[in-house]
């Protein structure tokens, strides 16, 4: 017990990692603020093409978001920052980290908003057409309001979801909170900075979760 004590939760190492530590958290609270609100309005972009009827803009639209659901987040962020520069196109580790999420969070937040838009009965279209709003006015503020109401649980999920996949931007050095961690622990050869960072992303995320469980029950009592 000692041992683990000393190698997981040593109090003195704690100390002199908390401020290596600590400066992570914000590049992480930036990262997340970034990559959120780029994967929600590509997602937003996604689910509105989706209603088209065209199949040429449908069926490209479903191989795209089938393949960044499918493709690994990781593998695409190192292809970003190690391949782009072969194509003298270097961006920074913030930048790769932007751009790879929000390709990959868009087509999770494109399928969530679009079964929201699907769940909206098109009585309520056809109404709010009928008082003379345009299909775009429509959908604005009649169809999108009700339809992340509806999902609200599931962006709630994924929303969970992508603040834990901005510790892969340790990957390519961006100075996150477990970036952080790893090097106070490869200084003090201990593992006591990295269950900080498990601490602290918890405190975080906590309270997220615990409102996504209150979404989800009072949905599920909405239902009753």
């Amino acid at each position: 017990m000692e041992e683990i004590v000393a190698n997981f939760f040593n109090a003195e190492i704690a100390t002199a990692a908390l401020p290596l530590v600590a400066s992570g958290i914000l590049n992480t609270i930036l990262l997340s603020l970034m990559v959120i609100p780029l994967g929600l309005a590509a997602g937003l972009v996604l689910a509105v093409l989706a209603q088209s009827k065209n199949p040429l803009v449908r069926w490209p639209l479903m191989a795209w978001v089938d393949f960044f659901r499918a493709f690994p987040p990781l593998v695409l962020l190192v292809l970003l920052f190690a391949g782009l520069p072969f194509m003298g196109l270097e961006l920074g580790g913030f930048a790769c980290v932007a751009v790879a999420f929000m390709l990959n969070n868009s087509a999770y937040y494109g399928e969530v908003l679009r079964a929201g838009i699907d769940s909206v009965p098109n009585g309520q279209i056809e109404a709010a057409r009928s008082t003379g709003l345009s299909s775009t006015q429509a959908m604005t503020y009649v169809v999108l309001p009700q339809a992340v109401r509806n999902v609200l649980p599931d962006l709630l999920s994924n929303t969970l979801e992508v603040v834990k996949l901005t510790s892969l931007g340790s990957v390519v050095a961006v100075p996150e909170l477990l970036f952080a961690a790893r090097q106070a622990q490869s200084t003090t050869f201990n593992a006591t900075p990295i269950v900080m960072a498990a601490v602290i992303y918890y405190a975080m995320l906590w309270p997220l979760v615990r409102l996504l469980s209150r979404l989800e029950n009072r949905a599920l009592a909405g239902r009753h």
